[in-house]
């Protein structure tokens, strides 16, 4: 009896954030998914049911697959880069030298203002005039002449990632680092008694310790590459052309700029599926990942 009594006050305890989370996350979703089957333009009270046309013209949008693929692209890039630049990073951090907590800061701190103020400020380093700074240092080095880091096609994809990545890498490498710190020491001193070198030590106890570090990490960026705006907005506008129109941008435009709230709902219903889509796929295979290795 007192055990049932216990269960039910936690249970009171979380109604108020079940309640939130239900106003601010499940009504919208379910709303959402209801006027994406109907050309509501998000003033007027008057729409009408049209069946999947909604769904239909997603994938006829010369815009929204732009989108769809450079957001892939996007996502995929920045995890890889973020990934094999931060888990060096964490091991050099985690080693002992005099200014290893200012360096821990230095790295970071990119990841504390926003995306959107750093990516402004990287608009006048990626400059494709020859003004820009990185184009004025390439000119005064190299003799290089300008270079057209964000009007370009693939330049301008690539751009975006490296910028991305610049900002977040120091704040993954803080989550390695953390579970880093959690490997016991023992591990290492009996790998050096029994002739381990360094790269085999890397390799056979830090890298499968790591395992769980790396499937949050993978996911966090996964979910939030997906959901990308702020960064490819403030760089490019989504130039040129479509090329680096993300998933978000597409749907802000649609649904507010074009009064297509209709059309943006369903674009969200499909953005949700991808993205729950690639979370559990991505969760699964890291999980079984871990558990090879225990």
């Amino acid at each position: 009896m007192v055990k049932y009594v216990r269960q039910l006050q936690f249970l009171l305890f979380l109604l108020p954030i079940l309640a939130i989370y239900s106003l601010f996350t499940i009504y919208p979703l379910i709303k959402s998914f209801f006027l994406s089957f109907t050309n509501f333009d998000g003033y007027t009270e008057a729409y009408d049911f049209i069946g999947l046309k909604n769904y239909v013209r997603i994938f006829s949008d010369d815009a929204i697959t732009s989108a769809i693929s450079y957001t892939l692209f996007f996502t995929f890039g920045k995890a890889l880069l973020v990934t094999l630049l931060a888990i060096p990073l964490a091991m050099i951090l985690d080693q002992k030298f005099l200014t290893r907590n200012i360096h821990r800061a230095i790295f970071f701190f990119p990841s504390i203002p926003s995306g959107l103020l750093l990516a402004y400020i990287w608009g006048f380093i990626l400059a494709p005039i020859g003004s820009g700074v990185l184009n004025s240092v390439l000119s005064e080095l190299f003799n290089i002449g300008p270079q057209p880091w964000l009007s370009a096609p693939l330049l301008a994809k690539l751009s975006t990632i490296v910028v991305a990545t610049w900002a977040i890498t120091g704040w993954h490498a803080v989550l390695y680092l953390a579970f880093l710190q959690s490997i016991p020491k023992d591990y290492y001193e009996a790998a050096s008694i029994d002739g381990a070198n360094r790269l085999q030590q890397i390799r056979f106890i830090t890298f499968p310790l790591l395992a769980p570090a790396m499937t949050v990490s993978v996911m966090l960026l996964l979910t939030g590459g997906l959901k990308v705006f702020e960064i490819p907005f403030a760089l490019t506008k989504g130039g040129p052309g479509y090329e680096t129109y993300s998933i978000t941008q597409v749907i802000v435009l649609r649904g507010i700029s074009e009064t297509q709230y209709g059309l943006a709902s369903a674009m969200s219903i499909v953005f949700f599926l991808i993205v729950l889509a690639i979370a559990i796929f991505q969760v699964t295979v890291m999980q079984r990942r871990e558990q090879g290795i225990q």
